[in-house]
């Protein structure tokens, strides 16, 4: 097997030591061990693991997968779920961050060494490309918002809005058309989990600037970006 780097996420101690005891044993760089959500998005993001190990429960109120599509988001990763259960809401979250694999606990060697082999088999992934963004995204409502310059036009004029409202922009506008969670956004606006009070202030700041043309409630789920051709 060609060097692999791996981060492991688990809450559990002594499950994620023996997971880098295993992995180790086969040449797999280890370079971190995670026990929570907030953290796993951070360094993940960070580092551009090749592969991560995932726990489903984790020690603060960020579950790994939600951790999991946070970090799908943001680079291109293969990630290995690891969960003592398996039901519907799990395996939505599974296809939401492209997992690469689902173990169920207990596992053993053979099952995880040949997990990790079959996700990087016939792949380089050191020179993996990066996801692309388009320049520009063609919102609703005749706006355009611009990825590298992170500003909002219409009209060729810019839409003034804060620091605050432009990163939850740019973060629906990486996923257009697709609901994006409440600890998402949280986490990516605020670094945090913050109370609903709190996001549907900005998003209402937002609606006022924009006649309220492009975000959209999705009812249990979160919210999306609608583009142009969005009715």
């Amino acid at each position: 097997m060609e060097t692999v780097s791996v981060i492991i996420v688990e809450d559990e101690c002594i499950a994620a030591e023996f997971l880098k005891e295993m992995l180790e044993e086969q040449g797999v760089v280890v370079s971190d061990i995670i026990d929570n959500g907030k953290e796993a998005i951070e360094v993940c993001i960070a580092k551009k693991p090749d592969v991560i190990f995932m726990d489903v429960m984790l020690r603060d109120n960020i579950s790994g997968s939600e951790a999991a599509v946070a970090i799908s988001r943001q680079i291109n990763t293969k990630i290995i779920f690891l969960t003592a259960y398996v039901d519907n809401e799990m395996v939505d979250f599974a296809v939401e961050s492209q997992a690469a694999a689902y173990l169920t606990k207990p596992y053993n060697e053979a099952q995880i060494i040949a997990t990790l082999r079959l996700v990087t088999a016939g792949e380089n992934i050191d020179k993996e490309p990066e996801k692309t963004v388009p320049e520009k995204i063609h919102l609703k409502g005749g706006y355009i918002y611009l990825t590298q310059l992170k500003r909002l036009i219409q009209d060729n004029k810019e839409v003034e809005l804060g620091p605050k409202a432009l990163k939850l922009i740019d973060l629906l506008a990486s996923q257009p058309n697709i609901s994006v969670s409440h600890e998402q956004i949280c986490m990516h606006v605020w670094e945090e989990l913050v109370n609903d009070k709190t996001l549907r202030s900005l998003l209402f700041r937002i609606r006022q600037a924009t006649d309220d043309a492009f975000i959209k409630n999705v009812s249990g789920t979160g919210y999306m970006i609608q583009t142009e051709s969005i009715s």
